[in-house]
């Protein structure tokens, strides 16, 4: 029997789980400032439009990282390898004269994005791979032997 069954069986919910509470008045909050919106409008923020999905999957001997960028080209999309972070960032251009023409739903962002994964292992920066097909990015980076160890000892140097 877990600890939040047994607090659960005891207490009213909002003393088993004190994060509901608050969790509920956050929600309320945003339903108030967000209600008198059209239903068809997103409270997205651009950033957040133009963030991109991401899966991460570990094997014995690598990451596997894949990048959902539908309608990028490769040379649209930058990847780097950076003190055991991975950085993939690009810029969507989408071209439409708001002046001229009447939109009446715009969902499709444009603009620069960036998403940066810290990784839990180390890393051999010389062997990592990157592919492009299809809008999606799969990037592959190599483990480290395991007993390799980046650390050194440090010399102190006297005066």
């Amino acid at each position: 029997m877990s600890i939040r069954s047994v607090l659960a069986s005891r207490y009213p919910l909002s003393v088993a789980d004190p994060f509901l509470s608050l969790q509920r008045a956050l929600q309320r909050s945003v339903d108030e400032a967000w209600g008198g919106l059209p239903a068809n409008w997103s409270a997205t923020t651009e950033a957040a439009a133009m963030s991109f999905a991401l899966d991460v999957k570990e094997d014995d001997s690598a990451f596997h990282v894949s990048a959902e960028l539908p309608g990028l080209t490769e040379k649209e999309v930058e990847v780097s390898f950076d003190d055991g972070v991975l950085t993939i960032r690009g810029k969507k251009e989408l071209t439409r004269d708001e002046k001229k023409e009447t939109w009446h739903i715009v969902e499709r962002a444009s603009g620069s994005f960036a998403r940066r994964l810290s990784l839990t292992a180390p890393v051999d920066p010389a062997k990592i791979e990157a592919s492009f097909e299809k809008g999606i990015l799969s990037v592959t980076l190599p483990k480290l032997p395991q007993g390799t160890n980046n650390a050194r000892k440090i010399d102190i140097k006297g005066a």
